[in-house]
């Protein structure tokens, strides 16, 4: 089994940035990739970022160039930079891991961009 817990959310104004960290725990060697979702209410969740174990990377075209995914393998940690956030990025953040045939989920973190 793969664990995640995610932490870094919070309220930051329009312009600002923050970082979310996955870190990850238990069967890590059997990860392939890993990623980001977010989710707003009433809608479907939305593929943010991916990384695979080579470090082959992808967005959603709405967070190119201001957000940044990586992975740190010696911490069993992934990361997402989240700079020039925007109001429309507010959401829950959720990090997923795949493994074994199989698909991971953390508990989500808050991201709110406000004035």
């Amino acid at each position: 089994q793969v664990h995640l817990v995610e932490s870094g959310g919070g309220l930051v104004q329009p312009g600002g940035s923050l970082r979310l960290t996955c870190a990850a725990s238990g069967s890590v060697s059997s990860i392939v990739a890993m990623g980001w979702y977010r989710q707003e209410p009433g809608k479907e969740r939305e593929l943010v970022a991916h990384i695979t174990n080579e470090g082959r990377t992808n967005y959603v075209d709405s967070v190119k160039g201001r957000f940044t995914i990586s992975r740190d393998n010696t911490k069993n940690t992934m990361y997402l930079q989240m700079n020039e956030l925007r109001p429309e990025d507010t959401a829950v953040y959720y990090c997923y891991a795949l493994h074994s045939g199989r698909v991971r989920w953390g508990q989500g973190t808050q991201v709110t961009v406000s004035s």
